[in-house]
């Protein structure tokens, strides 16, 4: 076993255990290199031989290796080390040591998270996904529990042991006994054993904010075939309903993301991103808002019911074998009070089958006492189906040949998509498509803002859904003829061309190149164009200041004196000097005497 004291790599030494899981234990140590402290993750000893929980182990240096980002925990380093007690080489990661406490802690503590604070939180997971999808990483298991939430507030998204590379994750995620991510969190592709992509983890992280908004996980079940059943088939209650704090604009983005389909959801993590921050500002989001109540009849039917036995075919390629691990607990290091870290652990569920979950009988006992019941139930079904279908027809029910049946299909979701492709979906689900157009901000530009009706409704085939495409900003021309304008000409074209008044800036330069209060140059450039609400800067000519000089009579000696205004200087000959203008009334030559008698009386 591990001592603190060991070193490992010549270079860190352990210090203390601050977790322990059923794959690893992680360990406060000193680079002594650099003079600082870090986590060490290192694969336990009597699994060091085991192929699949070394290349588990090897996965996680890889994949979060070359994720260096602020709002990730770093990789330092990563190396192996041969155990004292086994002689086996121990592979170990080198990480930060974050000092703070994870999303799961705050949401145990019971503590209020305000709407603002949870989308704030949200949005510092979005970045770190948006940064590690742009590598071509999945994470695969975002949850609280794998946030942490630093001493000065800022998000680190940890744990990249499941996370796999894009063109990676077709192929593994189909095996059974514990479920790959956690069942809470699971997309439902995840949970159906599909290709997974970027937007299982924009899923996750609705399942977050969920939690974050309300303090629960949108599904909750007693296991975790049950909780991965309900992300596959069931739709979540909006927050609001659940908190009257929370927004229309929080559902709509909340839900947006938790779509059942992955075309559905956010495509990005920066489109969710960028619709929070529009909710945090006060603007209305892209995603499409939530007009049904939850206790809609219409909104309850959508939610489809089968028995125990379907739900666990419809979610048996959700597991995998059990790995041998022993309790079931990854460790990773976090704040611990007293010690400035703190082990926290990731519990791996063993999904229990709806159908030999006992209770305390035996199946064949409860099948037993179960067929009076059952059978009576079938009884009065019938009853009920004959007899509504003879009253149907006795009281003036349309006949079957009066009324064809019409083929329903479902509204694909297209918003955010481009013009193109949402035609093309649209199309391939027998639908035909109108088009408007609108001009929103440069971001969605070209995109699809909005649908009618929305996606995820039954109309009848063949039917028209109009969707709307932001044009982008409205473009103004500046004036060609802007120059040589007054600053009252200037600005009334300017308005006319389409720049709001307060759009308009002026400033003035002296110059003795152009007429007083004419326009001399502008920026954007006349002939340039803008965007609608860009602002304009016109520069207005003012006259150059002109020298003078004026001769005034010296009471004290009879003699004119000068007052160069311009800079120029009396030369002592009579003559201004060549800056200056002579200017007043009484300015005479200097060689004339002024105010008395010449000579001697």
């Amino acid at each position: 076993m591990t001592a603190a004291g060991t070193w490992l790599g010549g270079r860190y030494e352990l210090l203390s255990v601050i977790g322990r899981g059923g794959m690893a234990e992680v360990w406060k140590a000193r680079d002594h290199r650099l003079g600082r402290d870090v986590a060490i993750k290192r694969l336990r000893a009597d699994l060091a031989s085991d192929d699949t929980f070394q290349a588990r182990f090897q996965r996680e240096a890889q994949s979060a290796a070359g994720l260096n980002h602020p709002n990730i925990v770093s990789v330092y380093d990563t190396g192996e080390a041969v155990d004292d007690a086994t002689g086996l080489s121990v592979p170990y990661i080198v990480m930060e040591l974050v000092e703070g406490h994870t999303l799961r802690d705050v949401l145990r503590d019971d503590r209020k998270i305000l709407p603002a604070r949870a989308l704030e939180f949200t949005e510092g997971v979005l970045d770190a996904l948006s940064y590690s999808h742009a590598a071509g990483i999945v994470h695969r298991d975002i949850k609280p529990a794998n946030v942490m939430l630093t001493e000065s507030g800022q998000v680190k998204v940890m744990d990249f042991g499941i996370a796999r590379a894009v063109a990676d994750t077709s192929a593994t995620m189909t095996q059974t006994a514990a479920v790959i991510g956690t069942a809470q969190y699971l997309s439902p592709e995840q949970a159906r054993g599909e290709k997974v992509d970027n937007r299982a983890d924009i899923y996750a992280t609705g399942c977050l904010l969920y939690e974050l908004l309300v303090g629960r996980p949108p599904f909750i079940g007693d296991s975790p075939v049950s909780v991965a059943y309900q992300h596959v088939r069931e739709i979540p209650a909006p927050p609001s309903s659940l908190d009257p704090e929370i927004t229309p604009e929080m559902d709509a983005v909340t839900l947006k993301a938790l779509a059942k389909a992955p075309a559905d959801r956010y495509q990005t993590a920066t489109q969710m991103h960028q619709d929070i921050e529009r909710v945090l500002k006060g603007v209305p989001p892209l995603a499409p808002m939530v007009t049904r109540p939850a206790n809609d009849p219409e909104s309850a039917a959508a939610t489809q019911v089968i028995s125990p036995a379907a739900a666990a075919d419809n979610v048996a390629t959700a597991v995998r074998p059990v790995e041998p691990n022993p309790t079931g607990v990854d460790a990773y290091p976090v704040y611990q009070p007293g010690t400035g870290t703190q082990a926290v652990t990731r519990e791996t569920q063993t999904p229990v089958s709806p159908a030999t979950a006992s209770r305390g009988e035996e199946p064949d006992t409860r099948r037993k006492k179960r067929w009076p019941i059952v059978l009576l139930v079938v009884l009065a079904a019938a009853v009920l189906g004959v007899g509504g279908y003879f009253g149907y027809q006795l009281f003036g029910g349309p006949s079957p040949s009066n009324s064809p049946s019409v083929a329903m299909v479902k509204v694909p979701a297209v918003t955010g998509m481009s013009e193109q492709g949402a035609r093309s979906v649209l199309s391939n689900a027998g639908l035909r498509t109108k088009i408007t157009h609108v001009r929103q901000g440069a971001d969605t530009a070209g995109q699809v803002v909005s649908q009618n009706p929305a996606g995820g409704r039954s109309v009848a085939a063949n039917s028209e859904v109009t969707i709307t495409i932001n044009d982008g900003p409205k473009k103004i021309t500046v004036p060609s003829d802007l120059i040589g304008m007054t600053e009252a000409q200037a600005k009334s074209a300017l308005v006319s061309a389409g720049f709001a008044k307060t759009d308009i800036n002026v400033t003035y330069q002296q110059t003795s190149e152009a007429d007083e209060g004419t326009v001399i140059s502008s920026s954007p450039n006349p002939g340039q164009q803008a965007s609608d609400g860009d602002s304009i800067t016109i520069v207005v000519a003012q006259e150059a200041p002109t020298a003078t000089t004026t001769v005034t009579n010296n009471p004290q000696t009879s003699e004119p004196t000068r007052q160069d205004t311009g800079g120029g200087q009396d030369t002592g000959s009579g003559q201004p000097s060549p800056s200056g203008t002579s200017t007043g009334d009484d300015s005479v030559p200097a060689s004339q005497p002024t105010g008395g008698q010449s000579g001697s009386s």
